[in-house]
């Protein structure tokens, strides 16, 4: 069974950073995305970044390019968000995720940048 655990959420001031991770178990893909998702009050699930883990190839969403680092520490079986010159509009719910032809998703973790 696949579960993923999240990490690394808190309430930080605009211009800050946070680090979040979220380490996976029970993975039975030979390869597939692990990434991030973010969901703000009132509005839908977005894409943040994902890394393919075999190739570590990165994308990002372009509200947060130049932003945020997405980065996999294969020993681990884990991924982190390097978030830096946050901004009250990143505020949100973050997600992990792995999809490896079927997706699955983490419990969430609470961003909140205060301005």
């Amino acid at each position: 069974q696949v579960q993923l655990a999240e990490s690394g959420g808190g309430l930080v001031q605009a211009g800050g950073s946070l680090r979040l991770s979220c380490a996976a178990s029970g993975l039975i893909f030979s390869n597939y995305y692990m990434g991030w998702f973010r969901q703000a009050p009132g509005k839908e699930r977005e894409f943040v970044a994902r890394i393919i883990w075999r190739s570590g190839n990165t994308y990002y969403a372009d509200s947060v390019k130049g932003r945020f680092t997405i980065s996999r520490d294969n020993a681990k079986n884990a991924v982190y968000l390097q978030m830096n010159s946050l901004k009250p509009e990143d505020t949100a719910v973050y997600y992990c995720y792995v999809d490896g032809g079927s997706v699955y998703w983490g419990q969430g973790t609470q961003v909140t940048v205060s301005s």
